[in-house]
């Protein structure tokens, strides 16, 4: 993923993810967001292109290493996410409290050893069912493997997200624990470790 990528990726999960909170903050918070992904060390950004348009259709970003990403980011660009947030909080102000928590947000890592974090994998309607989204999974994971990771994790909706649940158990993922978060949603969190012979295999 390059910043010039980055309107199009916003676009793809805009289209890919309608009713989510992280739509709903609008543009201006996910340029932020993903744009993180090209510009600290720890980020790691893919994106599918259409081989004839070269138009993007779909994209995957995490931090190989979730300690102090976010407040990182936060710290470099608050006042950005500050105003890409502004017209949401206006428009529904009962979202605040959701917000603050999202803005310090710390990856909610299994215990262990210290995993990549995959926060999250967009594929355009237009293109889906054509396996992109396995495929940039897939990749994301080889690419935390190549940079010495040891695992990936990632959280998500327990309930009423059979999708999505089934998605990543068919991508290798298992769920490693189910837990309440404070405001009562229940969630998955799947890890994704590598065999010894992986990390071996790096080396040589």
């Amino acid at each position: 993923m390059e910043r010039e990528h980055i309107d199009q990726v916003v676009q793809v999960h805009l289209r890919a993810f309608t009713e989510f909170f992280t739509s709903f903050l609008g543009p201006g918070f996910l340029r932020e967001f993903y744009r993180s992904f090209t510009e600290d060390p720890m980020g790691i950004g893919l994106v599918a292109e259409d081989t004839e348009s070269r138009k993007v259709v779909g994209s995957v970003a995490g931090p190989l290493s979730p300690a102090g990403y976010f407040k990182r980011l936060l710290k470099r660009r608050w006042w950005a996410f500050c105003l890409g947030t502004l017209w949401a909080a206006l428009k529904r102000p009962s979202i605040v409290p959701r917000l603050f928590r999202a803005m310090f947000y710390r990856g909610e890592s299994p215990s262990g050893p210290d995993r990549a974090l995959l926060c999250g994998v967009s594929v355009d309607p237009d293109a889906q069912r054509r396996g992109i989204g396995k495929t940039l999974v897939d990749a994301w994971a080889a690419e935390v493997r190549r940079r010495g990771g040891t695992g990936c994790f990632l959280v998500t909706d327990a309930h009423d997200n059979e999708a999505v649940n089934q998605f990543y158990a068919k991508c290798g993922w298992r769920v490693e624990s189910t837990f309440a978060r404070p405001d009562g949603r229940v969630m998955n969190r799947y890890v994704f470790d590598f065999q010894p012979q992986d990390r071996e295999a790096k080396g040589d």
